[in-house]
């Protein structure tokens, strides 16, 4: 791994912690208190503001802006690109996670029309949403990818064609961002079996870039946080199930260290 990245992501979590940036989110109904228990826990703020009343003078005062389609409605559509474009005039980071699309017609149009609306800092899903924004050939089943795919390929051609940085989560998570990536081999498979993980680590990963503008280094210091707490979860919670483990997800979020991510952190920068 580059010397300096080993050094420096375990510091963004300290960062976050010192700062607790406020993460704006406009995102599903199905996480929306599990995502605000997990900023917490983290040291973040959250604050989830829908009417397009008011949603751009949030993401004005807000240090990031979270998008996510996961229940789309056409009034939250408008009140994503109020929001966006209001952030994109403050100068604060918008991070798009773009559930299920490729799903429905109407999904995949917004997503789009989104994109073409609003700068977006960085695009996160599995790897058949993030082929299906990118116009890469890819399969969904509801929400959820069925097709098996080269996650760095796609990743690193994604981003080359939408001029955006790019997080695909898998196995392995993998970032795209200005020709280099970042690939994380931390986190456990018991992330799939409780709803809303994705959407939590989304949020999460707004807090991060919120604090550290060098994004390859705040997505990557974000996965590998997450990725570690989700193992410790696991290994407390592995007699039990997923309904343990959520909860003791958010117990690792708040007890996880600079020094466990120094002593963890599965990490290659290509």
């Amino acid at each position: 791994m580059n010397e300096r990245y080993e050094l420096m992501i375990p510091n963004v979590l300290t960062k976050v912690r010192e700062q607790v940036p406020l993460i704006h989110n406009i995102t599903n109904v199905v996480v929306t208190n599990f995502t605000a228990n997990g900023l917490l826990a983290l040291g973040a703020s959250p604050v989830m503001a829908y009417a397009k009343e008011e949603v751009a003078e949030m993401a004005t005062v807000a240090d990031a802006l979270v998008l996510n389609i996961g229940t789309l409605t056409a009034e939250n559509v408008e009140s994503m690109i109020i929001a966006g474009k209001a952030a994109n005039d403050a100068n604060k980071p918008v991070i798009l996670d773009p559930v299920g699309v490729g799903a429905t017609r109407y999904r995949t149009e917004s997503v789009h029309r989104i994109m073409k609306e609003v700068k977006v800092t960085i695009l996160r899903g599995n790897a058949a949403e993030v082929a299906n924004v990118a116009g890469i050939k890819a399969e969904m089943r509801g929400v959820d990818s069925i097709s098996v795919h080269n996650n760095r390929a796609i990743a690193a051609e994604a981003s080359k064609l939408l001029q955006v940085p790019v997080i695909i989560t898998g196995e392995q998570d993998i970032v795209s961002c200005n020709g280099k990536l970042s690939v994380i081999n931390n986190g456990h498979e018991m992330l799939t079996k409780v709803t809303g993980t994705g959407c939590l680590l989304s949020s999460i990963l707004g807090a991060f870039i919120a604090v550290e503008k060098d994004i390859l280094l705040a997505s990557t210091a974000g996965l590998v946080t997450y990725g570690i707490a989700a193992e410790f979860a696991f290994e407390k919670t592995k007699e039990d199930g997923p309904g343990s483990f959520q909860i003791e997800l958010l117990n690792q979020l708040a007890k996880i260290s600079e020094d466990d991510i120094k002593r963890v952190m599965k990490v290659v920068i290509e």
